[in-house]
């Protein structure tokens, strides 16, 4: 709860400058307010606006699709800020560096699970909702879910993962799969040559299947 409240009030003290994309609504009593600043909109039209923004809750870039219904919005656009507003998620997302089974390393922010149909054919499985967090049938019986904030490294043997513990403990066994169908779990987030005009969240995904480490910082 401590590191989520910091994360809270890192964001609220952002400089004004800062700010992207800001969506107002005019309420039923004609106010207009706020309903989202710091995002960046992807598509608008006379039915819906669509946009990105940091979710602080699950600690990653979500889309957002609003219905504009019988109240009135209105979209004010910075593009200027959107490089920066990218820069700031990076900044509160969790960050780690992935090594595949080539060893080639790649630094990813905001990083996440998702879950495909198997080869990562056809969009995503979206009755799945992602995860920043592993499920494990453990070696001594039982299942733990270890979330990402309490991760140090995973190292990956197919569907077996020894998860150290930023405590030091480790957690040891096979990885339970969220459904009974056939799926294909893969790690998304964002690079440094992410584009923030992207309909995307993310600009880098790899199959789990295809790392051996995975170093949070």
């Amino acid at each position: 709860m401590k590191a989520r409240g910091l994360i809270c009030l890192g964001m609220a003290l952002l400089p004004f400058a800062l700010r992207a994309d800001t969506i107002y609504q005019t309420n039923a009593q004609g106010k207009e307010i706020i309903l989202q600043h710091d995002a960046i909109v992807i598509q608008q039209d006379s039915a819906f606006v669509v946009y990105k923004h940091f979710d602080l809750k699950d600690r990653r870039v979500t889309v957002v699709r609003l219905n504009r219904g019988s109240l009135p919005f209105r979209v004010e656009i910075n593009a200027g800020a959107r490089a920066r507003i990218v820069e700031s998620w990076k900044h509160f997302g969790y960050k780690a560096s992935l090594t595949d089974l080539a060893g080639k390393i790649s630094h990813v922010y905001d990083l996440y699970l998702d879950f495909y149909p198997p080869g990562g054919r056809g969009s995503l499985l979206e009755s799945i909702p992602p995860a920043t967090s592993f499920t494990v049938q453990t070696d001594a019986g039982g299942a733990d879910e270890v979330k990402f904030e309490d991760i140090d490294r995973v190292d990956l043997q197919g569907e077996n993962l020894a998860i150290t513990l930023r405590e030091g403990k480790t957690v040891a066994g096979k990885l339970l799969l969220p459904t009974n169908q056939p799926v294909e779990i893969r790690m998304l987030g964002i690079t440094d040559n992410y584009d923030p005009a992207s309909p995307q969240v993310f600009d880098f995904s790899v199959p789990l299947s295809r790392l051996k480490l995975i170093s949070f910082e």
